[in-house]
């Protein structure tokens, strides 16, 4: 019979915050003394055995959905500019805002402008509008495709004149 090392003992463990979670780790360790250490004359049964591979595997799945899932949650929590920088260069409408009260002023009036930039301020996008407005994304109402610019009377002279 080998002996216990007493440095084992619970009384010789460092007190403080103690985790109680073990980790894949911790389990395969266990699991690797506990064979190690068995009785030849009785033997782990495959059963057991199996059973304590199938808990290990499903651990370790956990775990790795675990870290799968903090990823996504980082990567949904991305910053406001990068979610709202694709509205650059769109046309968005939004109803006109009373600025004194910050309400929708009666009766409503849809104002459209093309999006010049995007901003944040306190954790909310803020889109710098052609017509030197500012607003924040939650205003938006309708977004399209921006106009297609009609060429200036003296383009269109020159590409006449060229040809």
């Amino acid at each position: 019979m080998t002996k216990i090392d007493p440095s084992l003992y619970l009384n010789n463990q460092p007190r403080g915050t103690t985790n109680s979670e073990l980790g894949k780790d911790e389990f395969l360790k266990i699991l690797m003394t506990q064979l190690q250490n068995q009785d030849p004359s009785n033997p782990m049964e495959d059963k057991e055995f199996i059973a304590q591979m199938a808990n290990f595997s499903t651990l370790e799945q956990m775990t790795n959905m675990s870290s799968s899932m903090d990823k996504l949650v980082e990567n949904q929590s991305m910053s406001p500019i990068l979610q709202y920088s694709h509205l650059i260069g769109k046309e968005v409408s939004y109803y006109r805002v009373d600025k004194e009260t910050g309400d929708v002023k009666e009766p409503k009036e849809m104002i459209t402008s093309v999006v010049k930039s995007v901003s944040q301020n306190e954790g909310q996008a803020v889109l710098e509008l052609g017509n030197d407005t500012k607003i924040q994304s939650n205003d938006i109402v309708k977004v399209n495709e921006a106009p297609k610019q009609e060429p200036m009377e003296n383009e269109e002279n020159n590409e006449a004149s060229t040809e």
